[in-house]
């Protein structure tokens, strides 16, 4: 019996995979970056496979992120609960991002840069979204 991945290698793959999808870039080309397999990168992304420090820091600059970007949101490693921060749900997140209405709005969305713009377009979807019904996460 093969032992279940960590929360953490999990959200930071899922991370990894939500910032490559969302600059268009392939798992074989992010491995090529990193000198890997395209299946290595699929490891990563899945939690099966730990990544390492230095690993990280090389995925963080070739994704155009920060470090923090990769565990923003991420579990907490604090006792109890079930180890995420208020409010986070990585596998409904990057679930989303894999879709292609979810990465072409993402894409759209990254692309407006009036901040009061932006912020109206995130207060008419979640009106939109009180009117839908509750939260069927």
């Amino acid at each position: 019996m093969s032992k279940a991945p960590n929360p953490v290698d999990k959200y930071v793959g899922s991370r990894v995979r939500m910032r490559r999808i969302m600059l268009g870039m392939s798992q074989e080309k992010l491995g090529d970056a990193l000198g890997l397999t395209f299946q290595q990168i699929q490891k990563y992304e899945k939690g099966t496979n730990r990544v390492g420090a230095s690993r990280i820091q090389q995925i963080a600059e070739i994704l155009q992120v920060p470090v923090s970007f990769l565990f923003e949101g991420g579990p907490t490693g604090t006792a109890g609960g079930d180890g995420f921060s208020e409010g986070s749900s990585p596998s409904f997140v990057s679930d989303f991002l894999a879709t292609s209405e979810g990465l072409a709005l993402t894409r759209a969305f990254t692309r407006i840069t009036d901040p009061k713009l932006r912020r109206s377009i995130v207060d008419l979807v979640e009106q939109i979204a009180a009117r839908e019904g509750p939260d069927k996460r």
